[in-house]
């Protein structure tokens, strides 16, 4: 059955419905409701989460692969005589292996160096036996059988040697690296449910206040999906205008924090820079949040007006 021809009064109101003055259906400006700042808030604490997981992801995976080929060998002996003969017998024994890409006995100068802040002067360094030491990276990974490999050569020519595998001195360090990504990560989703809840609080608000408003436009022949518009257009120029802010303090804090620790000058830290991509996705932060929140607002809004009328 064919709907009746809308009257003149019911196509003026569609009319009206559809222009430029249904868009009072949300009475706050964009720029003096608290819609666009809280979005701000939300799309800056996300872009500094995920800036720190990506970076600590990178400072991980840095570190497994500086130490993942990487063994030392400490000769324990109290005498410094027996320790420098076995230190040396090491040192031709380990550079005639295959399997080892470089071996370098470190200096007793460096030694030395490296314990100066604990100790008081350089005659404490020869009253505490200090173990002679040689770093060892093979051509692959530092695996529990290339160690094996290593004892078992070491055996005879330093028997007071100790290998170890570098990569097992940073365990409990890469724990608690994956820990604080996971951290990050819960972050990043919590602060994506409390934007999409700031949404829907704020259509529900809005469609509460224009209860009637709605109604009446609805009898005139609005449809449910012209006034879910009217919501998303406003949400879009909110969230937009937020994402961009947020975006900014976000960098902005990045920047500064990456400043801060580049100032360290420490091998390490430098791995934990953020490359290209990590860029592109924290790019794309600002995007997700202007499609989640335009989604939510479409759903409320939808929902909503089923209800109502």
């Amino acid at each position: 059955m064919s709907q009746p021809p809308l009257s003149d009064a019911a196509r003026a109101g569609q009319s009206a419905f559809t222009g430029d003055k249904a868009r009072a259906l949300i009475p706050q400006a964009r720029l003096a409701g608290p819609m666009p700042w809280v979005l701000a808030i939300m799309v800056a604490l996300t872009v500094l989460a995920a800036g720190a997981g990506l970076s600590l992801g990178n400072l991980a995976g840095g570190a497994r692969s500086e130490l993942s080929g990487g063994a030392t060998v400490q000769i324990l002996d109290a005498d410094p005589a027996t320790r420098a003969q076995q230190a040396q017998a090491a040192q031709e024994a380990l550079q005639s292996m295959d399997m080892v890409a470089q071996s370098r006995l470190v200096p007793q100068e460096e030694l030395d160096a490296l314990l100066e802040p604990w100790l008081d002067n350089a005659g404490d360094a020869e009253t505490v036996p200090v173990p002679a030491l040689i770093d060892v990276r093979l051509g692959g990974r530092a695996t529990p059988e290339a160690i094996d490999r290593l004892r078992d050569r070491l055996a005879d020519v330093a028997p007071d040697a100790r290998i170890d595998a570098q990569s097992s001195w940073l365990q409990p360090v890469f724990s608690a690296l994956r820990s604080l990504q996971y951290l990050a990560l819960a972050l990043v989703l919590l602060l994506a449910v409390t934007s999409a809840a700031a949404v829907f609080l704020a259509a529900r608000s809005a469609l509460g206040n224009n209860r009637e408003t709605i109604a009446i436009v609805h009898l005139l022949g609005g449809t449910d999906g012209q006034i879910a518009q009217l919501f998303q257009r406003a949400v879009l120029f909110d969230s937009m205008l937020g994402g961009a802010v947020g975006l900014v303090l976000g960098l902005a804090a990045i920047l500064g924090l990456g400043y801060q620790f580049a100032a360290l000058d420490s091998g390490m830290i430098a791995s934990a820079g953020l490359d290209w991509l990590d860029w592109i996705l924290i790019a794309l932060i600002p995007i997700l949040g202007v499609v989640l929140a335009v989604a939510t607002a479409r759903f409320t809004v939808l929902a909503a007006v089923r209800k109502m009328l």
